[in-house]
């Protein structure tokens, strides 16, 4: 005989319609899908705002629309055959088989990366496939937020020069070509996923391969014309703090989905993530005021971004103490790279990265995945790892030095799959269509390319007229340099 307390309530019983089926967990599944929103919030509009106002004014329009472009464009790609790559079937040890994610047989069935299932050395089944207790339609989508934003970061490098035509061909290719490759080889069940290289939440699937591939493609596309790399200052500074504050707050979905499930590990991380990029803007700040005497915004947002990209390797795997370690370096050696390296070293200059990318995304995300592999704890890498026994560096025993080998060797294979296959899908689009702008559309900015401006009206609703209402922003006879410690590289 039942009692009182053994009664279930309704809304938590399996099977009470249709549409719940008995291995839905309605809480796991309503925080993937918020944490999905969350990650497509950083996208759309966050990035779209802070690409259009971060960069001088007569670029702000194309800018947003490069990161709202691939956004729509990698949504179409990933369910026509880019998830099934990433997270399907095995083809090769580094990519899955491509297909369709739109039947809805497939879409409303339980969640399942059937790659994923890890085995000991004698073949017997070390830790089951990933089965999280919600439908697939939940985890493709979260799954496509994540490729958008990894071609919107690497559209960062470069704004302010790039064709848009090219673009449009350059996003679907290296989607299909680079991030199905990364996603399936550390996260889908690929050879380093099996191989045990800790990638929590895409410090390498995401931010190492934007960095990279970033600079790679910036190299081939060629710089922006000379006047707009000497002075480029943001047009809208306080639009660029609304578009940062919704990059920072959507973290909580970026590193927070990721154990694909609402549990003590996504609290961790969430923790874990605030705590890194507060250390690392502070950091960032400081040595700005140290060295510059002057505090920048444009710095902080940079130091931001570099903590928040430094944690997310290890996001749910290192303790609290250790996210302000990862902090403190996060916003140190970044910012050494980008204020100091960057300006003596002649390669770096001769590429024309806008934004700064391969400093906030490659080195960060790469500094990250090393400081994974030496502070990863035991006990949090058990709730989260296929690998049993998985351990930082700092925690002894073998198996934490040869973590530190592993994070190196798969940083090594995105740095240089996206070295190569970026390089080819440039020089294929150049047989195509210009990968750079006409020097007219450079000179005249988004009027050119788009027919739009973003301050088309000046004053009470007439066209801006130089003669009446004085200089612009980009009048740089007239206008004072800023003096901001970290302005755009």
């Amino acid at each position: 005989m039942s009692t009182a307390g053994d009664v279930v309530p309704v809304a938590y019983e399996g099977n009470t319609s249709a549409a719940v089926a008995d291995w839905l967990n309605k809480g796991d599944n309503a925080w993937q899908m918020i944490s999905a929103t969350l990650v497509g919030l950083q996208s759309v509009p966050g990035l779209v705002i802070l690409y259009g106002s971060i960069v001088k004014k007569k670029w702000a329009v194309n800018s947003a629309f490069m990161a709202l472009y691939a956004f729509a464009a990698v949504v179409i790609c990933w369910v026509t055959w880019a998830y099934k790559m990433s997270f399907g079937h095995k083809l090769l040890p580094f990519w899955g088989k491509a297909g369709p994610a739109l039947g809805q047989k497939f879409l409303i069935q339980q969640a399942v990366l059937p790659a994923t299932t890890h085995y000991y050395h004698n073949g017997t089944v070390e830790t089951a496939m990933v089965e999280p207790y919600y439908p697939m339609a939940s985890m493709v989508w979260f799954q496509c937020v994540f490729a958008a934003i990894t071609v919107i970061l690497l559209a960062g490098s470069l704004l302010g020069r790039m064709n848009f035509k090219a673009w449009m061909m350059f996003v679907p290719l290296w989607l299909t070509f680079s991030y199905t490759v990364g996603a399936f080889s550390l996260w889908g069940g690929g050879f380093l996923f099996q191989w045990g290289v800790m990638d929590y939440s895409g410090g390498y699937v995401i931010h190492l391969s934007s960095g990279i591939a970033g600079l790679t493609a910036a190299y081939w596309v060629g710089p922006r014309l000379t006047i707009d790399r000497e002075r480029f200052p943001p047009n809208n500074v306080l639009l660029t703090l609304a578009g940062a504050g919704l990059l920072w707050m959507g973290w909580a979905g970026f590193n927070g989905g990721d154990p694909y499930s609402a549990n003590i590990d996504s609290s961790m991380a969430v923790l874990n993530t605030n705590i890194c990029a507060a250390t690392s803007l502070l950091i960032w700040t400081w040595l700005d005021v140290f060295f510059f005497n002057k505090p920048s915004v444009i710095g902080a947002v940079q130091g931001m971004i570099t903590g928040l990209v430094c944690i997310t390797p290890g996001a749910g795997l290192v303790q609290g103490w250790a996210a302000i370690v990862m902090g403190i370096l996060s916003g140190s050696i970044p910012w050494f790279t980008m204020m100091i390296v960057h300006k003596r070293w002649t390669l770096l200059q001769q590429i024309d990265d806008t934004l700064g990318v391969f400093h906030t995304h490659a080195v960060a995300g790469f500094l990250g995945g090393i400081l994974t592999g030496l502070f990863a704890e035991p006990t949090l890498c058990a709730l989260f790892l296929p690998v049993t026994n998985s351990r930082g560096g700092v925690y002894g025993k073998s198996a934490g030095g040869i973590q530190i080998l592993k994070q190196l060797v798969g940083g090594a294979f995105i740095i240089g799959w996206n070295l190569v296959v970026t390089s080819i899908i440039c020089v294929l689009i150049r047989l195509v269509v210009p990968l750079r702008m006409s020097e007219e559309q450079l000179t005249i900015g988004d009027d050119a390319v788009h027919g739009e401006e973003a301050y088309a009206l000046w004053g009470d609703g007439e066209k801006y007229d130089s003669t009446k209402h004085g200089f612009t922003s980009d009048d740089t006879v007239n206008q004072k340099t800023s003096s901001g410690a970290t302005q755009v590289v």
